[in-house]
């Protein structure tokens, strides 16, 4: 029997009650929205049941203007893909763009993660301080630690919020590297990129004032320039949350 099934049956929550309550949720919050999270907010309601519920919720918008996608560790409504240039012009402002180097920063964290700033920058070829500040300022990487080596060096992971932007469930959910382009899989190949980086030696916990220190002290203005010019041929993200 299905977590639908068993949702629908027996329980304190079944579907048909829960619905109503868990669609106000998710249209509520302004970021995904877990099964436990719903089953701490609604009293006597369990994961279980949430999740039958979200699950029904979603199948039942199929079709629909608006589609309930699982994301980022939770669920999230969002425009369905085909409405995504209509509804962006509502918004005056630009869709958020990712540059080349940032772009290419983000993939190699995202796939080799922890990964040092040195490792970053053997696999692109060219200092990524600028780029990695402004990727932690906009919270789509973070410092995970410090490697436990000669210099402690900072590492960094990707966040919840790559997930939300890319609109991936977990990190299992990235595309392949030969999906991403014949240039990323070139420089995975030539670095050595598609294999796991840094995790035979132990990560320490950062100091209070890692989180000051950011990528690599670079001034404010070249993390501007870094990481907010469009780049010719960059995946728009930005249309997912739309």
């Amino acid at each position: 029997m299905g977590a639908t099934d068993s949702g629908n049956k027996g329980g304190r929550w079944p579907v048909d009650r829960l619905q109503p309550i868990v669609e106000a949720l998710v249209f509520a919050s302004g970021e995904p929205l877990a099964a436990r999270e719903i089953a701490e907010l609604v009293a006597g309601c369990t994961a279980a049941e949430a999740t039958a519920t979200l699950e029904v919720l979603a199948k039942g918008l199929e079709g629909r203007g608006v589609r309930l996608v699982e994301v980022a560790g939770g669920w999230q409504l969002r425009t369905a893909p085909e409405h995504h240039q209509v509804v962006r012009q509502l918004f005056k402002e630009r869709p958020y763009r990712l540059t080349r180097a940032a772009t290419e920063t983000l993939t190699i964290i995202a796939y080799r993660q922890p990964v040092t700033k040195a490792e970053i920058e053997a696999v692109r070829g060219v200092d990524s301080s600028g780029v990695l500040e402004n990727l932690v300022e906009k919270r789509l990487a973070r410092i995970a630690g410090r490697r436990d080596g000669p210099g402690r060096p900072l590492l960094y992971a990707t966040t919840p919020e790559f997930l939300e932007l890319f609109g991936l469930k977990d990190l299992k959910a990235l595309p392949t590297l030969a999906e991403l382009g014949d240039d990323f899989e070139r420089m995975a190949e030539q670095s050595e990129f598609a294999q796991a980086g840094g995790t035979e030696q132990g990560i320490l916990p950062v100091d209070a004032e890692d989180g000051e220190e950011g990528a690599g002290g670079q001034t404010e203005q070249a993390s501007k320039e870094e990481g907010t010019q469009p780049a010719q041929g960059t995946p728009d993200p930005a249309a997912e949350r739309q």
